[in-house]
């Protein structure tokens, strides 16, 4: 048994905090290879998570926000933003059910942000079609510009 508990949520945060990624996972499935992932989510502001897709039908991806604020993004296929949502603990909305195929990314609104995922395994790193082509990968220089302009997407 494993307890979900503010000391583990807490000890996820602090390592994403340390983190140069800015982001930090806590697993609860044994292995990549297992059939359902389990994991927690932590992020930092300024975190950049480059819109990608899931292919295999069976890949979509349920969020439930536990601590902070994050703002949704999906864009169409040429990388125009078409719908966003923004999700924040105490507030209407807190969690996101992301269907398979669908462009998505997400940035992080507040400090000590943290979700719960599940999505049908097995690990897989992504295939490069499921990248979007219309956006600098994680490395890439304009990585933080981007991921700031998606950020401005929230902010009145």
């Amino acid at each position: 048994m494993k307890l979900i508990t503010n000391e583990l949520l807490d000890s996820v945060i602090l390592e994403a905090k340390k983190s140069p990624r800015k982001r930090k996972n806590y697993n609860f499935h044994p292995r990549d290879e297992s059939r359902c992932n389990r994991l927690l989510n932590a992020l930092e502001p300024g975190t950049y998570i480059r819109p990608h897709r899931h292919l295999d039908p069976e890949k979509e991806e349920l969020m439930l926000l536990l601590r902070g604020k994050m703002g949704m993004i999906f864009f169409d296929d040429a990388g125009n933003v078409i719908e966003t949502a923004l999700l924040a603990v105490g507030s209407d909305i807190f969690g996101i059910d992301i269907p398979s195929g669908a462009y998505h990314s997400l940035v992080c609104l507040e400090p000590g942000t943290l979700f719960l995922e599940a999505k049908a395994g097995p690990y897989r790193p992504f295939l490069p079609q499921e990248m979007a082509p219309w956006s600098p990968a994680e490395q890439d220089a304009e990585a933080a510009g981007y991921c700031t302009g998606l950020e401005r997407l929230f902010t009145p």
